[in-house]
């Protein structure tokens, strides 16, 4: 009879009846930087959703809720040691050393100015941070994205930053005339000025600046980027980080995730 039990036993852990139950894990998403990643209706939306979304599904033994929440206090999470995981950052671990390890990369972006046509004049501004000196930046709040040149004028006074909560509001600022540069990814400006003027919430009209593109920053890519901070709060970490790179890396090889990129921003 114990063999008998033994053998249902091994039977049913073999066909997943009796596995443990998955560990729950939550994983924050940027509430404010469409089309990339975004609050929608209270939950998680934007390319690197899907791309999470992708490589989760990939992935056994966890039950992870993902939640969007603004910027910085996702940022706040990770620092305390209190959040386990937080997308989209840059690999940044001189600013934000609280952060380790980084996934594999998602998806790389192009960071660029865009300023209030007005201002450019004949003079051609390309430079950055130098053909900039004396405007007010606009970027949203906690973003480090301007490099470290541009950091150092900020401190030395000859360049302001201006910070709002998302995209919207900062092109907002940047159309009234508020803020003379608004520094973010190409393609999130971009998008996030067409969902404006498709809301008739911003046009060329008197009243409001012409923006164009005036100069590329960096190319820099976005990961899912953990707290070093969690004193062992976490002790399914290492695996989850292995899962989800090995994820990424199949999502990769078997051009998933080049799919889910143009289906995403076409």
């Amino acid at each position: 009879m114990r063999i008998f039990r033994l053998s249902l036993a091994a039977a049913l852990l073999a066909g997943g009846v009796a596995r443990a139950a998955d560990i729950p894990v939550t994983i924050y998403a940027d509430a404010g930087y469409p089309p990339y990643s975004y609050d929608k209706d209270g939950k998680a939306a934007g390319l690197y959703h899907e791309i999470v979304k992708a490589a989760l599904a990939r992935m056994q033994g966890y039950k992870v809720d993902i939640k969007p929440v603004p910027w910085k206090r996702g940022m706040a999470l990770l620092q305390s040691g209190a959040g386990f995981a937080l997308y989209p950052p840059y690999m940044n671990t001189k600013d934000e050393p609280w952060t380790w390890p980084y996934s594999r990369p998602l998806y790389e972006e192009h960071v660029v100015a865009f300023c209030r046509k007005d201002l450019l004049g004949g003079r051609g501004r390309t430079r950055w941070p130098e053909d900039f000196y004396g405007l007010t930046i606009g970027n949203n709040s906690g973003f480090i994205v301007g490099g470290e040149a541009f950091d150092q004028a900020v401190r030395d006074g000859r360049m302001r930053v201006s910070e709002a909560r998302d995209s919207a509001t900062n092109i907002l600022k940047l159309k009234l005339g508020r803020i003379d540069c608004y520094i973010n990814d190409r393609y999130s400006i971009a998008w996030t000025m067409r969902q404006l003027k498709a809301e008739g919430r911003i046009n060329d009209r008197a009243g409001q600046a012409e923006v164009v593109e005036a100069a590329v920053i960096a190319v820099k890519n976005g990961y899912l980027g953990y707290t070093n901070r969690d004193q062992g709060r976490f002790p399914f970490k290492a695996d989850f980080v292995r899962q989800f790179d090995t994820a990424i890396d199949s999502l990769k090889r078997s051009g998933e995730l080049d799919r889910i990129v143009r289906g995403y921003l076409k």
